[in-house]
């Protein structure tokens, strides 16, 4: 059993073009699900998202959704939820999702995804956290993400060991593997963030 219990999943609220990311999404949901850790995703029903939770909760798994209010509105949360937390405000949203996760993996999305990634990166920079962060590369979806830290690196606006704040895996049953291995991080007080 994986000392990681709960993995917040940051991923598109649309499917893409490419099948291999949706393809992924329901692999990774019932892989969590059988391995007993507990999503927790952003609460949409739609996208991405909405296809891991949709994966984890066909094969019995617990499903945390954590959603700001202004977006149940526009009919996106997901009602089958095991929970769903429905927040203020995105950055409330945010805190929720650290508080509740052990781990952070990052799949394949759009401009919220990046704001994700690229946040927890930060939080974890700034030692308000010690948790593990994966990349899970679908198809080349992670390659543009880390050229632009690798560019940021390049030009002297982050240190080399900024690479060390994540890990790249390639594919979801190499992430599942690794989720057996790594140990859970540690987090300090959300009201930090």
């Amino acid at each position: 059993m994986t000392s990681i219990n709960s993995l917040a999943v940051f991923c598109g609220s649309r499917v893409g073009i490419n099948p291999a990311y949706a393809e992924a999404g329901r692999i990774l949901g019932t892989g969590l699900a059988h391995a007993g850790i507990r999503l927790v995703f952003g609460g949409g029903r739609i996208g991405i998202m909405g296809i891991v939770a949709d994966a984890v909760l066909a094969a019995g798994g617990d499903v945390l959704g954590v959603i700001p209010e202004f977006l149940t509105r526009w009919e996106v949360a997901h009602d089958r939820v095991t929970e769903l937390v429905v927040t203020d405000s995105m950055h409330t949203r945010k805190r929720r999702l650290y508080e509740e996760s052990d781990a952070f993996l990052v799949m394949p999305g759009g401009l919220g995804t990046f704001d994700e990634a690229f946040e927890i990166i930060t939080w974890r920079q700034l030692r308000l956290h010690d948790k593990p962060i994966f990349l899970c590369d679908v198809a080349g979806s992670v390659a543009p993400l880390v050229a632009t830290i690798d560019h940021a690196i390049a030009q002297g606006f982050a240190a080399p060991s900024s690479r060390d704040l994540f890990e790249v895996i390639d594919g979801v049953p190499a992430v599942l593997e690794r989720l057996k291995l790594v140990p859970a991080g540690t987090g300090g007080p959300a009201s930090r963030l």
